[in-house]
C-alpha cells in the first residue's frame, strides 16, 4: 500500500510516499516520515517516530522516539522501550495497575469496534 500526502491511519501520521507492505502494523500515535518503508509483517509501535527515509525490515519492530529498529528476537529490548510508551494509558485511558486491566481494555476495544458494525463499503 502506497500512502499519499500525509494520510492518517488509526491515529497515526504517515508521510508522503510511504510504503506499508502486507501485514505491516502501525499503532496509534506513530509518525512515519516521508519515503519510509515498513516491510512485510513489520511493526511501527505506539507513539514511535520513524524518520524520513527509514526502513523497517521484514518482521522487525520500530519502537520509541527516536525509533529503534529491532529484530523480533530482541523481545526484552523492545519491551524495555515499549513499556514506557504506556499502551493501556495512551489508547484506552487505563492505568497499567488496574486490577482487571485486560477485562477493561477488552470491553473498551469491543465498544469501539461495535461502532463499525453497520459500516458498508462505499462506491
Amino acid at each position: 500500500m502506497l500512502v499519499g500526502p500525509m494520510a492518517s491511519i488509526s491515529g497515526a501520521t504517515v508521510g508522503d510516499e510511504v510504503f506499508l507492505a502486507t501485514g505491516s502494523r502501525v499503532f496509534n500515535g506513530a509518525r512515519i516520515g516521508a519515503r519510509s518503508e515498513v516491510r512485510i509483517n513489520a511493526v511501527v509501535h505506539l507513539r514511535t517516530v520513524l524518520p524520513e527515509g527509514s526502513t523497517v525490515p521484514i518482521a522487525w519492530v520500530a519502537v520509541g522516539e527516536p525509533a529503534q529498529i529491532l529484530s523480533p528476537d530482541r523481545h526484552d529490548d523492545i519491551w524495555a522501550i515499549q513499556q514506557g510508551l504506556d499502551f493501556p494509558g495512551y489508547v484506552f485511558g487505563l492505568d497499567r495497575s488496574t486490577p482487571d486491566l485486560m477485562v477493561q481494555l477488552t470491553e473498551r476495544y469491543a465498544r469501539h469496534l461495535a461502532r463499525h458494525a453497520d459500516d458498508r463499503p462505499v462506491g
